[in-house]
């Protein structure tokens, strides 16, 4: 069923670059430069008073759309001055996303603003179908445009895809390490254990979790360790030996004094070998290359799962759930990264994270400037406390005389997806902005989310492939989307293949395609690190 849904998402992804075109003929086709247009819409832009209605796009976890009319349409609507209409879209770690995505630009009728995923952005700015920003966005944006360092939007444009030095995306900058491996201290504490030190320690541990019944409910159905389909979200095994991962998957760092991919190196091999003894014992989650996120999350909530990873500053996303199913106050710390011999390990940090936003290339100029208005007064610093607390009475309420965050609830709450806090977030800011809008019967968890962002900070490093560009992959998906690593390395945990079957997994993926991106990637290091 994967390898069917796979293919589908190929094929779409190839639909939609053939159908660019469609986004780009006369009828959409600007008349002129984007800074030209701009400046020549100033007698027609919008008036004060005028709203127009933009569709944006954003990751949904399970929330409800907002629609027109609706309390989060009107609270956008008065505090950034344009109407925000946002569908659901299910995410299932983007995959879903972006086969609904390709569908809506074959059909031409791409949103307004949306978030890009697995380098979609490349292909649709050499096809002319998102707007070149370089001029828009310090005239009529400033809000955005001075809250980037100019280093970072130098690698944005290093990064043009045309070759031409220009921004077709707005980028995510995040100061600090945001995820790490996090552990039920709870549990340890139960069982009379100390935080696991080296390999060893943990695998002993894991076995604690597995045996003596640390959840307390008579039955063995804890899940010590595990992770999500793709083998993705499960940094903290691979992390020990030194493999540089981001978002749950591999990525790109230094290694025998070259920039090189974390999946064929030998520290992946010797990762890969322990994860397959993990799993033969049942240290891990037998449905680990099966969970969605929905289906992981569940686990966790209900008090089964003693080791993830994941956001170490929102974990009161799962705590409180379990609090509200076990009636248990649980306590998820940061799992310091366990030694393992041979080898050091860290959390990877990427500071110039993945594309956010880009702009659906336009000719009509009051859709343009409506979206670089939001652009503006959604960066306005001044404006975050309120996206955070969003909608009164849906998001936030008031106690005391402070308005505080409500616990997430998916069935009443419409999803809020501008989140400019979390796009360009540093550790501090994140911090005060958790603790000051959480009520007192919160705090415990909240608090734990707090006192993660420090720990974690501790076993974090910047990997080489901080800020490379998603082009490097054009023209191979397959190594984009980690399909021949996906299939040896998921049979090797499962055991259906011996570890020596990376041996070939590393020549196969050298000669579909992974030479010439090696060669792009580490041009692209040298130009950027001139």
């Amino acid at each position: 069923m994967a390898v069917k849904k796979l293919w589908v998402l190929l094929a779409v992804s190839a639909l939609s670059v053939s159908a660019l075109s469609a986004c780009t003929d006369k009828s959409n086709a600007p008349t002129a430069s984007p800074s030209a247009a701009a400046q020549q819409n100033q007698s027609t832009s919008p008036k004060a008073e005028e709203i127009v209605d933009l569709e944006v796009w954003y990751t949904n976890v399970g929330f409800k759309p907002i629609s027109k009319g609706s309390k989060t349409y009107e609270f956008y609507k008065n505090l950034l001055g344009v109407g925000v209409i946002h569908p659901y879209v299910e995410w299932n770690g983007g995959t879903t996303y972006l086969e609904q995505l390709n569908l809506k630009i074959a059909a031409n009728e791409m949103p307004d603003l949306f978030l890009p995923v697995q380098g979609i952005e490349s292909n649709l700015a050499k096809n002319g179908a998102i707007a070149d920003l370089t001029e828009l966005l310090p005239k009529y944006a400033p809000n955005l445009w001075n809250l980037i360092p100019k280093d970072v939007w130098d690698v944005v444009k290093a990064n043009d895809p045309t070759g031409q030095g220009k921004i077709y995306y707005i980028p995510s900058i995040v100061d600090y390490e945001r995820e790490a491996g996090l552990i039920r201290k709870d549990w340890l504490d139960k069982l009379g254990l100390q935080m696991p030190k080296t390999q060893d320690d943990y695998v002993k541990v894991l076995e604690a979790f597995r045996d003596k019944d640390p959840n307390g409910n008579g039955k063995k159905d804890e899940i010590p360790t595990g992770g999500r389909q793709q083998l993705t979200w499960m940094n903290h095994l691979f992390a020990m030996y030194g493999v540089a991962m981001s978002g749950g998957k591999q990525d790109w760092d230094i290694y025998d004094g070259k920039l090189t991919y974390s999946a064929v190196t030998p520290n992946m091999k010797a990762a890969l070998e322990f994860a397959a003894k993990l799993y033969k014992e049942g240290l891990i989650d037998k449905e680990s290359l099966l969970n969605d996120k929905a289906k992981w999350e569940a686990k966790i909530d209900t008090g089964l799962v003693g080791n993830y990873y994941h956001w170490e500053e929102t974990v009161f996303e799962r705590l409180e759930p379990i609090y509200k199913n076990t009636g248990v106050k649980g306590d998820f710390s940061v799992l310091p990264l366990p030694q393992a011999p041979g080898f050091q390990g860290y959390y990877s940090i990427r500071k110039i994270q993945n594309p956010v936003w880009v702009v659906k290339n336009t000719k009509d100029q009051k859709k343009l400037m409506a979206v670089l208005k939001l652009l503006n007064n959604m960066y306005d610093k001044k404006n975050w406390n309120a996206l955070y607390l969003g909608v009164d009475g849906m998001h936030s309420t008031t106690k005391d005389g402070k308005s505080v965050r409500l616990p997430q609830d998916k069935s009443t709450q419409e999803n809020l997806p501008l989140v400019p806090y979390e796009d360009i977030a540093t550790a501090d800011f994140s911090g005060q902005l958790l603790k000051s809008t959480a009520s007192d019967d919160r705090m415990w968890a909240i608090d734990q989310g707090i006192r993660n962002i420090t720990e974690a900070q501790k076993y974090a490093k910047v990997i080489a492939g901080d800020g490379m560009p998603a082009s490097v992959y054009d023209n191979y998906p397959d190594i984009n989307n980690r399909t021949l690593f996906v299939e040896y390395a998921s049979k090797i945990i499962l055991g259906e293949y011996p570890i020596s079957k990376f041996d070939e997994f590393v020549d196969k993926w050298n000669k579909s395609g992974g030479e010439e991106v090696t060669k792009r990637a580490r041009e692209w290091y040298a130009k950027v690190k001139k």
